[in-house]
Formats: C-alpha cells, sequence, structure tokens
C-alpha cells in the first residue's frame, strides 16, 4: 500500500461515526450489510450515514453491491490488511518481541475456510 493510500484510509477513519460504521462491518463479516440497517444500528440519520459510507468507499476501507434495491456494504479485508501491513511494515527490526502482541491479536481471529 502506497502512503497515499494508508493516509486517506487513517483520515476516514478518524471520525467517530465512520469509524462506527466500520467496526461494525468488520463485525458482521463478509456478508455487509444493507446501508439503512447500518443507520438504523447506529441511529444514524440516512444522509449522515450516506456520507459516512461515500467517504469509508473511496477511502478502499468498504465496498458497496447493489441486492436488487438495497446496498449492501461490507468491509474490504484485502484493503484492510493492506493497511494494517504498511503501518507494521517496517517493525521489529530483528527483534520480534515488540511484534508479538500484534501477531497475537491477528492469531484470535479464525482460519478462512
Amino acid at each position: 500500500m502506497e502512503s497515499e493510500a494508508a493516509i486517506e484510509a487513517l483520515s476516514a477513519l478518524a471520525h467517530p461515526g465512520r469509524i462506527e460504521v466500520f467496526r461494525l462491518l468488520v463485525r458482521v463479516g463478509p456478508g455487509g450489510m444493507p446501508a439503512g440497517d447500518i443507520a438504523r444500528a447506529l441511529d444514524t440519520p440516512a444522509n449522515t450515514m450516506s456520507t459516512q459510507l461515500a467517504i469509508l468507499t473511496r477511502a478502499g476501507l468498504i465496498r458497496p453491491r447493489r441486492d436488487g434495491r438495497s446496498i449492501i456494504y461490507a468491509a474490504d479485508y484485502p484493503q484492510v490488511t493492506a493497511l494494517l501491513g504498511f503501518l507494521i511494515e517496517d517493525c521489529c527490526e530483528g527483534r520480534p518481541e515488540i511484534c508479538a502482541p500484534v501477531a497475537a491479536l491477528a492469531a484470535c481471529c479464525p482460519a478462512p475456510v
């Protein structure tokens, strides 16, 4: 991931409403959630939610797909992985104990089937 893309992604997350949306979509998994359900779950007006979703989409953190009349949003896990990798790519400098807590966090995620 390039620095500019990482900066855009981090900037998108640097807002209380958007980080809530992002964390919700990470929790619900790859199936995602309709925009209206996201707005209801977070008690956010539809127009505000539309803006939040657009910013997160432009930053590459989530992706929309159409399902009939609904737009389903899901976390873009490859982009999230790329962002996390960018943040820690220079970690350790030969001292793995520095990154051990990060590796332990990643280990808690189940492997894809």
